[in-house]
Order: structure tokens, then sequence, then C-alpha cells
């Protein structure tokens, strides 16, 4: 374990905060600036749309009554303790796994602020295909995703690496 925070992998969590910033602001910005369900086209394909998801990832659970805003919540904190001490324990040099650690904490916080403030979180891009609308989703949800597909590679990446001696 490296000896000092600076060493280990906590060296990355200022992309955490980073994520957690500009998704909480996109998000105050569009409570501020859109009625629910308004939306507005940018570009071909994508939309700025402004729904409200209960559930988890792609709405799932959306109806289940109430108690899935608690064990998501619940979760995304277990899920973000279990990692910054993953980060405590790994040296800083451990760059992709450390900065797919960073990126879906700061996603994690993001959506767990809003399950917390408002009972749900603030979705609002929105990408279409002619009718076919991929359900609306965030700056966090953006974060833990790529995260996720950093620590994916990361750990394909790693058996090509040459092992250490024991």
């Amino acid at each position: 374990m490296p000896q000092s925070w600076s060493q280990s992998g906590l060296r990355w969590m200022w992309v955490a905060v980073v994520a957690l910033v500009l998704d909480q602001a996109t998000k105050l910005a569009v409570i501020a600036n859109f009625q629910l369900f308004e939306s507005i086209p940018l570009i071909p394909y994508l939309n700025l749309t402004y729904v409200h998801n209960t559930g988890a990832a792609f709405s799932f659970l959306a109806e289940a009554g109430g108690w899935q805003r608690w064990a998501f919540a619940g979760f995304a904190l277990v899920v973000t303790i279990a990692l910054t001490v993953m980060m405590r324990r790994q040296a800083h040099s451990l760059w992709r796994l450390n900065l797919s650690y960073a990126l879906i904490i700061g996603g994690a916080i993001g959506n767990v602020i809003d399950r917390l403030a408002y009972g749900y979180v603030v979705d609002f891009i929105d990408f279409y295909v002619g009718a076919w609308h991929w359900p609306a989703f965030n700056i966090a949800d953006s974060a833990i995703c790529v995260g996720a597909v950093l620590m994916i590679l990361d750990s394909l990446l790693d058996g090509r690496r040459p092992k250490e001696a024991s």
C-alpha cells in the first residue's frame, strides 16, 4: 500500500470532483430553465429533455413504489466507499483503473445527491433515431458508463502486461 495519499490512487479523486460538479451544475441549469418533459432539439439525434427518473439505469424499477430510492442510494454509497478504499490501496500510476474508479465515484455521488434531495434523478440527455429514443440520462450516468468501460479495458489490458516476479 502506498505510504501517502499522494502516492495512492486517491491522487485521482479530483476527477470525481470534476464529474460531480459538472453533473450537478448541468442538472441545476436544466431544473432552472426547463419545465418537466420540455424538450429542445440541439442537433439531429440529440435533444435536451427534462425528465425525472425514480429508478436505476434506463428507468429500471422506476415503478417499484419508493423503496428503490433508498436502496439505490445505499448501494451507490457502498460502492463509493469500496472504490475509495481500493484507490487508497493502489499506486497512483495505475491511471486507467484510478480514472475509472474516480469517474464511477463522481457519477454515483451525483445521482445520490439527486435521490436524497428530490427523490428522483434528473435526466436530460435524449439520444434518438427516428421515433426510437434511448432512455434519457445525465452527466453522472455518462461518467459511470465511461468509468465502467475503462475498468473493463484495464482488466483486458492487464492480461497483456508482464507479471511481477513473486
